[in-house]
Protein backbone atom coordinates (compact mmCIF):
# COMPACT_ATOMS: atom_id res chain seq x y z
CA UNK A 1 0.00 0.00 0.00
CA UNK A 2 1.09 3.58 -0.67
CA UNK A 3 1.59 4.99 2.81
CA UNK A 4 1.79 8.58 1.55
CA UNK A 5 -1.77 8.47 0.16
CA UNK A 6 -3.18 6.67 3.19
CA UNK A 7 -1.42 8.92 5.71
CA UNK A 8 -2.44 12.08 3.84
CA UNK A 9 -6.11 11.08 3.57
CA UNK A 10 -6.29 9.81 7.15
CA UNK A 11 -4.54 12.90 8.50
CA UNK A 12 -6.90 15.20 6.62
CA UNK A 13 -9.99 13.40 7.93
CA UNK A 14 -8.67 13.22 11.52
CA UNK A 15 -7.66 16.88 11.62
CA UNK A 16 -10.99 18.09 10.24
CA UNK A 17 -13.01 15.85 12.57
CA UNK A 18 -10.86 16.90 15.52
CA UNK A 19 -11.46 20.57 14.82
CA UNK A 20 -15.21 19.91 14.61
CA UNK A 21 -15.27 17.96 17.89
CA UNK A 22 -13.11 20.52 19.70
CA UNK A 23 -15.44 23.28 18.54
CA UNK A 24 -18.40 21.43 20.04
CA UNK A 25 -21.73 20.12 18.66
CA UNK A 26 -20.28 17.68 16.08
CA UNK A 27 -23.78 16.49 15.11
CA UNK A 28 -24.45 19.96 13.79
CA UNK A 29 -22.15 19.12 10.88
CA UNK A 30 -24.24 16.12 9.84
CA UNK A 31 -27.03 16.96 7.42
CA UNK A 32 -28.60 14.35 5.17
CA UNK A 33 -30.15 16.79 2.63
CA UNK A 34 -26.73 18.38 2.15
CA UNK A 35 -25.18 14.97 1.50
CA UNK A 36 -27.89 14.14 -1.01
CA UNK A 37 -27.39 17.41 -2.88
CA UNK A 38 -23.59 17.22 -3.10
CA UNK A 39 -22.88 13.49 -3.37
CA UNK A 40 -25.97 12.75 -5.43
CA UNK A 41 -25.41 15.73 -7.70
CA UNK A 42 -21.73 14.99 -8.31
CA UNK A 43 -22.51 11.32 -9.03
CA UNK A 44 -25.35 12.17 -11.40
CA UNK A 45 -23.33 14.73 -13.37
CA UNK A 46 -20.39 12.33 -13.62
CA UNK A 47 -22.60 9.74 -15.29
CA UNK A 48 -23.95 12.43 -17.61
CA UNK A 49 -20.45 13.53 -18.67
CA UNK A 50 -18.90 10.08 -19.12
CA UNK A 51 -20.07 6.65 -20.31
CA UNK A 52 -20.87 4.06 -17.65
CA UNK A 53 -17.80 1.94 -18.46
CA UNK A 54 -15.54 4.99 -18.19
CA UNK A 55 -16.83 5.88 -14.72
CA UNK A 56 -16.56 2.29 -13.52
CA UNK A 57 -13.08 2.05 -15.00
CA UNK A 58 -12.04 5.26 -13.23
CA UNK A 59 -13.15 3.82 -9.90
CA UNK A 60 -10.96 0.78 -10.50
CA UNK A 61 -8.05 2.95 -11.58
CA UNK A 62 -8.41 5.00 -8.37
CA UNK A 63 -7.17 1.95 -6.46
CA UNK A 64 -3.72 2.66 -7.95
CA UNK A 65 -3.53 5.79 -5.83
CA UNK A 66 -3.52 3.58 -2.73
CA UNK A 67 -1.09 0.96 -4.06
CA UNK A 68 2.67 1.08 -3.84
CA UNK A 69 4.47 1.95 -7.06
CA UNK A 70 5.22 -1.25 -9.00
CA UNK A 71 7.64 0.42 -11.43
CA UNK A 72 10.86 0.36 -9.41
CA UNK A 73 13.53 1.96 -11.62
CA UNK A 74 16.42 0.51 -9.61
CA UNK A 75 15.13 -3.02 -10.14
CA UNK A 76 14.40 -2.37 -13.81
CA UNK A 77 17.88 -0.99 -14.46
CA UNK A 78 19.52 -3.91 -12.63
CA UNK A 79 17.41 -6.31 -14.66
CA UNK A 80 18.34 -4.63 -17.94
CA UNK A 81 22.05 -4.79 -17.04
CA UNK A 82 21.74 -8.52 -16.25
CA UNK A 83 20.02 -9.12 -19.58
CA UNK A 84 22.76 -7.13 -21.30
CA UNK A 85 25.45 -9.37 -19.79
CA UNK A 86 23.52 -12.46 -20.85
CA UNK A 87 23.09 -11.20 -24.42
CA UNK A 88 26.78 -10.22 -24.78
CA UNK A 89 27.89 -13.63 -23.49
CA UNK A 90 25.43 -15.97 -25.21
CA UNK A 91 23.84 -13.88 -27.94
CA UNK A 92 20.50 -12.14 -28.24
CA UNK A 93 18.61 -15.44 -28.58
CA UNK A 94 19.65 -16.34 -25.03
CA UNK A 95 17.12 -13.78 -23.84
CA UNK A 96 14.33 -16.13 -24.88
CA UNK A 97 15.02 -18.38 -21.90
CA UNK A 98 15.30 -15.39 -19.55
CA UNK A 99 11.95 -14.11 -20.81
CA UNK A 100 10.14 -16.99 -19.12
CA UNK A 101 11.18 -15.73 -15.69
CA UNK A 102 10.19 -12.09 -16.30
CA UNK A 103 6.86 -10.98 -14.84
CA UNK A 104 6.77 -7.44 -16.24
CA UNK A 105 4.54 -7.70 -19.36
CA UNK A 106 6.07 -4.64 -21.05
CA UNK A 107 9.62 -5.92 -20.63
CA UNK A 108 8.51 -9.38 -21.74
CA UNK A 109 7.01 -7.90 -24.91
CA UNK A 110 10.21 -5.97 -25.66
CA UNK A 111 12.40 -9.04 -25.26
CA UNK A 112 10.10 -11.09 -27.47
CA UNK A 113 10.26 -8.44 -30.18
CA UNK A 114 14.05 -8.39 -29.97
CA UNK A 115 14.38 -12.18 -30.00
CA UNK A 116 12.09 -12.39 -33.04
CA UNK A 117 14.62 -10.32 -34.98
CA UNK A 118 12.55 -7.18 -35.51
CA UNK A 119 14.33 -3.97 -36.47
CA UNK A 120 15.14 -1.41 -33.80
CA UNK A 121 12.88 1.26 -35.26
CA UNK A 122 9.91 -1.11 -35.36
CA UNK A 123 10.48 -2.15 -31.74
CA UNK A 124 10.78 1.47 -30.65
CA UNK A 125 7.56 2.35 -32.55
CA UNK A 126 5.57 -0.53 -31.05
CA UNK A 127 6.70 0.17 -27.50
CA UNK A 128 6.26 3.94 -27.83
CA UNK A 129 2.73 3.38 -29.16
CA UNK A 130 1.98 1.21 -26.14
CA UNK A 131 3.15 3.99 -23.83
CA UNK A 132 1.18 6.65 -25.69
CA UNK A 133 -2.15 4.84 -25.62
CA UNK A 134 -1.64 3.75 -22.01
CA UNK A 135 -1.21 7.39 -21.03
CA UNK A 136 -4.35 8.30 -22.95
CA UNK A 137 -6.33 5.68 -21.04
CA UNK A 138 -4.89 6.92 -17.75
CA UNK A 139 -5.76 10.51 -18.68
CA UNK A 140 -9.43 9.55 -19.02
CA UNK A 141 -9.49 8.19 -15.46
CA UNK A 142 -7.75 11.32 -14.20
CA UNK A 143 -10.26 13.51 -16.01
CA UNK A 144 -13.18 11.77 -14.30
CA UNK A 145 -11.82 12.67 -10.87
CA UNK A 146 -10.83 16.17 -11.94
CA UNK A 147 -14.37 16.79 -13.16
CA UNK A 148 -15.80 15.37 -9.94
CA UNK A 149 -13.51 17.73 -8.05
CA UNK A 150 -14.79 20.64 -10.11
CA UNK A 151 -18.43 19.66 -9.59
CA UNK A 152 -18.16 19.27 -5.80
CA UNK A 153 -17.93 23.01 -4.99
CA UNK A 154 -20.47 23.76 -7.74
CA UNK A 155 -23.10 21.53 -6.12
CA UNK A 156 -22.09 22.93 -2.75
CA UNK A 157 -23.06 26.35 -4.08
CA UNK A 158 -26.32 24.94 -5.48
CA UNK A 159 -27.12 23.53 -2.04
CA UNK A 160 -26.31 26.89 -0.50
CA UNK A 161 -28.78 28.61 -2.82
CA UNK A 162 -31.44 26.01 -2.03
CA UNK A 163 -30.91 26.53 1.68
CA UNK A 164 -31.09 30.31 1.36
CA UNK A 165 -34.32 30.12 -0.63
CA UNK A 166 -35.86 27.86 2.01
CA UNK A 167 -34.66 30.17 4.75
CA UNK A 168 -36.06 33.29 3.08
CA UNK A 169 -39.43 31.60 2.49
CA UNK A 170 -39.74 30.75 6.17
CA UNK A 171 -38.54 33.90 7.92
CA UNK A 172 -41.89 34.05 9.70
CA UNK A 173 -41.13 30.67 11.32
CA UNK A 174 -37.96 31.00 13.42
CA UNK A 175 -37.80 27.24 14.08
CA UNK A 176 -37.18 26.47 10.39
CA UNK A 177 -34.43 29.04 9.86
CA UNK A 178 -31.77 26.91 11.56
CA UNK A 179 -32.22 23.74 9.42
CA UNK A 180 -32.40 25.80 6.24
CA UNK A 181 -29.21 27.65 7.14
CA UNK A 182 -27.53 24.32 7.91
CA UNK A 183 -28.27 23.09 4.40
CA UNK A 184 -27.01 26.39 3.00
CA UNK A 185 -23.65 26.18 4.78
CA UNK A 186 -22.99 22.45 5.00
CA UNK A 187 -23.41 21.79 1.28
CA UNK A 188 -20.57 24.24 0.61
CA UNK A 189 -18.45 22.46 3.22
CA UNK A 190 -19.22 19.00 1.83
CA UNK A 191 -18.50 20.11 -1.73
CA UNK A 192 -15.14 21.60 -0.75
CA UNK A 193 -14.15 18.47 1.18
CA UNK A 194 -15.08 16.10 -1.64
CA UNK A 195 -13.11 18.18 -4.12
CA UNK A 196 -10.01 19.05 -2.13
CA UNK A 197 -9.62 16.05 0.14
CA UNK A 198 -10.66 13.22 -2.18
CA UNK A 199 -11.20 13.82 -5.89
CA UNK A 200 -8.45 16.28 -6.85
CA UNK A 201 -5.71 14.60 -4.75
CA UNK A 202 -6.57 11.22 -6.27
CA UNK A 203 -6.49 12.73 -9.78
CA UNK A 204 -3.05 14.22 -9.11
CA UNK A 205 -1.72 10.97 -7.65
CA UNK A 206 -2.97 9.03 -10.68
CA UNK A 207 -1.25 11.57 -12.95
CA UNK A 208 1.98 11.07 -11.00
CA UNK A 209 1.66 7.28 -11.25
CA UNK A 210 1.11 7.59 -15.01
CA UNK A 211 4.30 9.65 -15.42
CA UNK A 212 6.25 7.11 -13.37
CA UNK A 213 4.99 4.26 -15.54
CA UNK A 214 5.79 6.13 -18.76
CA UNK A 215 9.34 6.83 -17.51
CA UNK A 216 9.88 3.21 -16.52
CA UNK A 217 8.67 2.01 -19.92
CA UNK A 218 10.98 4.48 -21.65
CA UNK A 219 13.89 3.07 -19.64
CA UNK A 220 12.90 -0.45 -20.70
CA UNK A 221 12.64 0.59 -24.34
CA UNK A 222 16.09 2.21 -24.34
CA UNK A 223 17.48 -0.81 -22.53
CA UNK A 224 16.12 -3.26 -25.10
CA UNK A 225 17.44 -1.20 -28.01
CA UNK A 226 20.86 -0.85 -26.38
CA UNK A 227 21.02 -4.60 -25.73
CA UNK A 228 20.27 -5.23 -29.40
CA UNK A 229 23.13 -2.88 -30.26
CA UNK A 230 25.48 -4.87 -28.03
CA UNK A 231 26.04 -2.12 -25.48
CA UNK A 232 28.51 -2.72 -22.67
CA UNK A 233 26.62 -3.46 -19.41
CA UNK A 234 28.48 -0.69 -17.55
CA UNK A 235 27.72 1.82 -20.31
CA UNK A 236 24.11 0.63 -20.40
CA UNK A 237 23.77 1.16 -16.66
CA UNK A 238 25.13 4.70 -16.92
CA UNK A 239 22.82 5.41 -19.86
CA UNK A 240 19.70 4.19 -18.09
CA UNK A 241 20.55 5.91 -14.82
CA UNK A 242 20.54 9.20 -16.73
CA UNK A 243 16.74 8.87 -16.68
CA UNK A 244 16.78 8.94 -12.85
CA UNK A 245 17.18 12.13 -10.84
CA UNK A 246 20.77 12.31 -9.48
CA UNK A 247 19.69 12.26 -5.84
CA UNK A 248 17.55 9.16 -6.42
CA UNK A 249 20.15 6.99 -8.12
CA UNK A 250 21.05 3.75 -6.40
CA UNK A 251 24.78 4.48 -6.15
CA UNK A 252 24.02 7.91 -4.68
CA UNK A 253 21.87 6.41 -1.94
CA UNK A 254 24.30 3.58 -1.26
CA UNK A 255 27.31 5.91 -1.06
CA UNK A 256 25.30 8.27 1.15
CA UNK A 257 24.43 5.44 3.49
CA UNK A 258 28.02 4.28 3.51
CA UNK A 259 29.28 7.79 4.22
CA UNK A 260 26.88 8.18 7.13
CA UNK A 261 27.91 4.81 8.51
CA UNK A 262 31.57 5.74 8.22
CA UNK A 263 30.89 9.04 9.97
CA UNK A 264 29.09 7.28 12.81
CA UNK A 265 31.92 4.77 13.15
CA UNK A 266 34.45 7.61 13.34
Amino acid sequence: MDLATIIGLAAGVVLILSSIVIGGAPLAFVDIPSVLIVVGGVTAVTFIMFPMRTVMGAVKVAVKAFKEDTWNLDEIIDQMVSLSRLARTNGILALEDAEKEITNPFLKKGIQLAVDGNEEELIRFIMATDVSFTQQRHAIGQKVFKQMGAMGPAFGMIGTLIGLVQMLRSLDDPSSIGPSMAVALLTTLYGALIANLVCLPIANKLEYRSREEALAKQVITEGIISIMQGANPKVLKDKLEAFVAPGMRKEKRDSGSGGEAAGEAA
